[in-house]
C-alpha cells in the first residue's frame, strides 16, 4: 500500500470528521461543550461507548501482545466488567444526584476546595500521559507508512495531528463527541472484522477452522493460576481489571463526560451495561486477530518485528495482502486515533475550566467561552509536547506502558473517591496535595523492595496498593473532632 493511499484514506476520514463535526456543534453552548446537555439518549451513548475505551493502543498494541502474553489479557477484561456494574451501581447515581459537570466537584463537596483541585490536577496529569501515549502509537505508525518516505520530522506528524484533533472539537465538544465516536464505533469495528475475514482467506482457512486455530494456538491461553508471583497470574489481573476501570472509566473526566450527557441516572446505567457486554466480544476478536497476524507472518515468511505494536500495520499494509486490508486497517486506526485524542483533549479543557480555574461561577457566559478556547489551544500544544516527549524513549508494549502510567497516576485519585463515599470522616485538606504526592513514590519504593527482596512482581495492582496509601494518609489528617 502507497504511502498515497494511506493519505488519501486520511484525508476522506478526516473530511467526514469535519462534517459531523460542524452539524452536531452548530449552536453549542459551554453547557453542551462540557455534558452535551443533558440530550443524549442511552442508544446513542451505548453505541458510542462501546469503542470509546478502546484507543489506537488496542487497535495496534493488544493483537501484538499475545506474543509474550497469550490471551491473559481476558484476565483483566473479566475484572473490568465487575467494575462497570460498581460505575453504574454506586458512581453513576453519586454523580446524578449532586448534578456535577466535573466528577472532582464531588471533592470539593466533601472535602474541600483543595482536595478538589488536588484530584483535578492528577487527573490531568494522568489524562496528559495517557491520551499522549494513545495519540504517538499511532503517530508512530504514520510516520512509518507515510512522513519517512518524505523524509518529513516526527514532530510535524505530531503538529498536524493535534491541530485537526484541536478544529474538530473546538465548537462542539462532547455534543460533538458522541458522534463522532458513534463513527468511531462503525469504522473500528468494521475494520477489525474485515481485517479477519481477509487475513483468514490469505490463510486459506474457513469459519470454524479460524475457531479451532485460535483455540489451539500456543497464544491462547487465558487463565494463570500457577504462579503468584508473576504479573499474569489471575487474582492479580483481575483485581487490577476491576480497580483500573473503575479509576480509568468511572473517576476520569474523559470517559464519563459521555455517559454524564445521558438524559436520566437510568439511561446512564443501560448505556454502561450494554458497553460492557460488547467490548468483552470486540476485546475476545482483538486477541483472535493477533494470532491470526502471527500466523500469517510465520506462513509469509515475514520478519517479525521489535516492537509488537508494529506487527498489525507491517502485515496489514505490507504483507502482501490485498490493498483494501491496507486501507481498512488505516482507517481503523485513524478513526480510533481521532476519536479517543478528541474526547481526551475535550475532557482535558473541561476539568481545567471547571476545576482549576472556576470557570462556570467566575465569568459570564461570553468570558467563559473565551476561556475555554483558549485552554482548548493550551492543552492541544501540551499534549503534542509530551507526544514528542514519549518518541525518545518509549520502548515497551504501549498498552502496558499505559497501565503502568494509570497505576501511579490514578492511584491517589481513587484513594480520595473511595474515602470520600465510605467514610464520614472530614480531613485537613491542606495536607492533600503532600498526600498525593508522596503515595505514587512510596508505592514505586514498595514494588521495588517487593522485587529485590522477595522477587515479587507488583504488576497493573500497584494502583490499588497506591490507593490504599492515599487512604492512610488521609487518615493521619483527620479531623478528629468531627464525625
Amino acid at each position: 500500500m502507497s504511502s498515497a493511499a494511506v493519505i488519501a484514506t486520511v484525508i476522506a476520514y478526516i473530511a467526514v470528521l469535519f462534517v459531523i463535526s460542524y452539524i452536531s456543534g452548530r449552536k453549542s453552548d459551554n453547557a453542551g461543550f462540557f455534558i452535551g446537555n443533558h440530550r443524549t439518549t442511552w442508544y446513542m451513548a451505548a453505541f458510542a461507548m462501546i469503542s470509546a475505551a478502546m484507543s489506537g493502543v488496542t487497535y495496534i498494541s493488544l493483537p501484538g501482545s499475545v506474543a509474550t502474553d497469550s490471551f491473559s489479557y481476558l484476565q483483566m477484561v473479566m475484572g473490568f466488567t465487575v467494575g462497570q456494574m460498581v460505575i453504574a451501581f454506586v458512581l453513576i447515581p453519586l454523580f446524578y444526584r449532586r448534578k456535577v459537570v466535573s466528577l472532582y466537584q464531588y471533592l470539593d463537596e466533601r472535602f474541600d476546595i483543595t482536595v478538589h483541585r488536588t484530584g483535578a490536577w492528577f487527573f490531568l496529569v494522568s489524562k496528559v500521559l495517557g491520551a499522549s501515549l494513545k495519540i504517538y502509537v499511532v503517530c508512530a505508525v504514520m510516520q512509518l507508512l507515510v512522513f519517512d518516505p518524505h523524509g518529513l520530522p516526527f514532530a510535524l506528524n505530531v503538529a498536524i495531528t493535534m491541530c485537526f484533533v484541536w478544529l474538530y472539537t473546538n465548537r462542539g465538544g462532547v455534543r460533538s463527541l458522541i458522534w463522532t465516536d458513534t463513527l468511531k464505533t462503525v469504522c473500528l469495528v468494521s475494520s477489525l472484522v474485515l481485517c479477519i475475514v481477509f487475513i483468514a482467506r490469505s490463510l486459506g482457512m474457513s469459519g470454524t477452522e479460524v475457531v479451532d486455530s485460535v483455540e489451539t494456538s500456543r497464544y491462547s491461553r487465558i487463565f494463570f493460576f500457577d504462579d503468584p508471583s508473576s504479573p499474569r497470574y489471575f487474582w492479580k489481573m483481575f483485581f487490577s481489571g476491576l480497580f483500573v476501570v473503575v479509576a480509568m472509566t468511572g473517576l476520569d473526566q474523559d470517559m464519563m463526560q459521555l455517559n454524564l450527557s445521558c438524559r436520566t441516572k437510568r439511561d446512564a446505567k443501560i448505556n454502561i451495561m450494554i458497553t460492557a457486554f460488547f467490548q468483552i466480544i470486540i476485546l475476545v476478536l482483538f486477541l483472535a486477530l493477533g494470532v491470526l497476524l502471527y500466523s500469517y507472518a510465520d506462513s509469509m515468511g515475514l520478519e517479525i518485528p521489535e516492537k509488537s505494536d508494529q506487527l498489525f500495520a507491517q502485515v496489514a499494509v505490507n504483507g502482501g495482502l490485498p490493498t483494501i486490508v491496507g486501507v481498512v486497517f488505516v482507517l481503523g486506526l485513524i478513526s480510533s486515533t481521532y476519536s479517543a485524542a478528541g474526547s481526551a483533549l475535550t475532557a482535558l479543557t473541561t476539568s481545567f475550566t471547571v476545576d482549576i480555574l472556576n470557570g462556570p461561577e467566575r465569568y459570564d457566559e461570553r468570558c467563559l467561552t473565551r476561556v475555554r478556547r483558549t485552554v482548548h489551544v493550551v492543552m492541544a500544544v501540551i499534549m503534542g509536547l509530551s507526544i514528542v516527549a514519549f518518541d525518545l524513549f518509549s520502548d515497551d508494549s504501549t498498552i502496558n506502558l499505559i497501565y503502568k502510567v494509570v497505576s501511579f497516576t490514578y492511584g491517589p485519585i481513587l484513594g480520595m473517591f473511595v474515602f470520600g463515599m465510605f467514610t464520614r470522616w472530614r480531613i485537613r485538606g491542606r495536607y492533600m496535595p503532600f498526600i498525593a504526592v508522596a503515595s505514587p513514590l512510596l508505592s514505586a519504593l514498595l514494588q521495588y523492595a517487593a522485587r529485590e527482596c522477595f522477587d515479587y512482581h507488583i504488576g497493573f495492582e500497584l494502583l490499588v496498593y497506591n490507593a490504599i496509601i492515599t487512604m492512610a494518609g488521609m487518615m493521619l489528617v483527620v479531623r478528629r473532632n468531627e464525625n
